[in-house]
Parts: C-alpha cells; sequence; structure tokens
C-alpha cells in the first residue's frame, strides 16, 4: 500500500494552491465548484448529500476554456436562485 500526501494552503478569496507528490497545483473554489489547471468540478446536493461531478481538461481545450465553463455555469445558477 503506498502513501498519499496532499495538502491546500489557502490564499484567500477561494484562491489556493494545491500541493501533492506529483507536483503544485492552483485552484480557485467556491460553493458551487472548484477549477484548477487539471479541469473543473461541479459541486451540488443538500446538506448530508452531496454529488460531485469532475471534468478533465482535455488536450485540445485550455485553462481559459474551463474557465469560461465555470464562470457560465455559475451565473446561470445564480439566475434560477433569482
Amino acid at each position: 500500500m503506498g502513501f498519499r500526501y496532499q495538502k491546500r494552503v489557502k490564499l484567500g478569496k477561494g484562491f489556493g494552491l494545491n500541493i501533492s507528490k506529483s507536483g503544485i497545483s492552483p485552484s480557485y473554489r467556491t460553493k458551487r465548484g472548484s477549477v484548477s489547471s487539471k479541469g473543473y468540478s461541479v459541486r451540488t446536493g443538500i446538506p448530508g448529500l452531496t454529488y460531485r461531478k469532475t471534468f478533465s481538461k482535455s488536450s485540445k481545450s485550455g485553462c481559459l476554456v474551463t474557465i469560461g465553463l465555470f464562470f457560465s455555469f455559475t451565473l446561470f445558477s445564480l439566475m434560477l436562485k433569482i
């Protein structure tokens, strides 16, 4: 059985650095999901029951596309609340 090391350093306002055995990667977290250099994930649910879907970044799409999709989803979900 191998050991796993993972640490998150918070930089404020949802920004942070993820430190693991494979290296350091920046990320941005909100209530609805997170965006990092490796892709994005979306979280939804009620307290005690959460669904999480992770989308890996494909070789054709850049980080800018990933961030754009994430913010589009966040704006759409905020519009539904109004």
